[in-house]
């Protein structure tokens, strides 16, 4: 049975709790309206002591949203491949989409700064960015051309990206349903979503 790879970073060292603050407060204040001292208080260390783990307030917002681009990249890239056949393609995709929800509704905050943010990434980080998202959706589209063959790879593509922005709208649903409710909720919308999108005309 395939499974899905919730895509959380390990949280047992300093460098995740400086993430997890930032992301925090890039997504309530933006990006230009935090410190490096806001940061490092919400973690309890001053301002420059986050120098040791970060070159600067770019470095950090870089490698966030680099962190979790890899990550969902490389929980969908596990679901994939470990698909026993072919056939097994509805229970993949059903996988990716455990593994999406779970990020969306567990991680609110970074697709709000990922939104609002990246072009505040300095290159080349913001091509490794894209060039990890691109290969995500690949991942999706590999095995939605698997259950829909007919359907035009680019039309499964623009699916892929139109499903995402609905299971991304978490950040302004937030605390209209526990998440209990809202699992099942968005799964059904965006099976709903993907078999629309194959069989428009």
């Amino acid at each position: 049975m395939t499974t899905a790879r919730t895509p959380t970073r390990n949280r047992g060292n300093r460098r995740a709790e400086i993430l997890d603050a930032a992301a925090r407060l890039f997504a309530s204040r933006g990006f230009h309206g935090v410190s490096i001292e806001d940061i490092g208080a919400a973690v309890g260390v001053s301002g420059p002591a986050l120098y040791r783990h970060f070159a600067g307030k770019e470095a950090l917002l870089a490698e966030l949203l680099l962190d979790v681009s890899s990550r969902l990249r490389e929980s969908a890239a596990a679901v994939v491949t470990s698909a026993a056949t072919p056939a097994s393609s509805a229970e993949t995709l059903n996988a990716l989409l455990d593994v999406q929800i779970t990020f969306a509704l567990e991680q609110p905050a970074l697709i709000t700064v990922h939104d609002r943010e990246l072009g505040n990434v300095p290159e080349p980080h913001r091509r490794r960015i894209r060039r990890l998202q691109r290969l995500y959706v690949e991942e999706w589209v590999t095995v939605l051309a698997e259950l829909h063959p007919a359907c035009p790879a680019a039309r499964l593509r623009a699916a892929t990206h139109a499903v995402f922005g609905l299971l991304n709208s978490t950040p302004h649903s937030a605390g209209e349903l526990p998440a209990r409710d809202m699992r099942p909720l968005l799964r059904a919308m965006a099976r709903a979503a993907i078999d629309a999108a194959v069989n428009a005309r």
